[in-house]
């Protein structure tokens, strides 16, 4: 038959989870910013491993864990 559950405002029904939605929202902002860092990282390292003739794969790979770890501090 007819489903006769309350159609109301949301604040009538279950109770909010404040707690799990403030963790699940720190989570998510943790990996914005860590995620953004590493693709900015990522990004800066092929530009120099391209751009730069004497640079190469290695150069490139150390400078994107150079910029991840400073990147890294001043994050935290």
């Amino acid at each position: 038959m007819a489903d006769h559950s309350p159609t109301g405002p949301v604040e009538l029904g279950a109770q909010m989870d404040y707690a799990e939605h403030d963790r699940t929202y720190h989570r998510f902002l943790i990996l914005t910013k860590f995620g953004s860092l590493i693709v900015a990282a990522l990004m800066i390292a092929m530009a120099f491993g391209f751009f730069v003739s004497s640079a190469g794969f290695f150069s490139a790979t150390v400078l994107f864990f150079i910029i991840c770890a400073v990147g890294y501090f001043l994050l935290r």
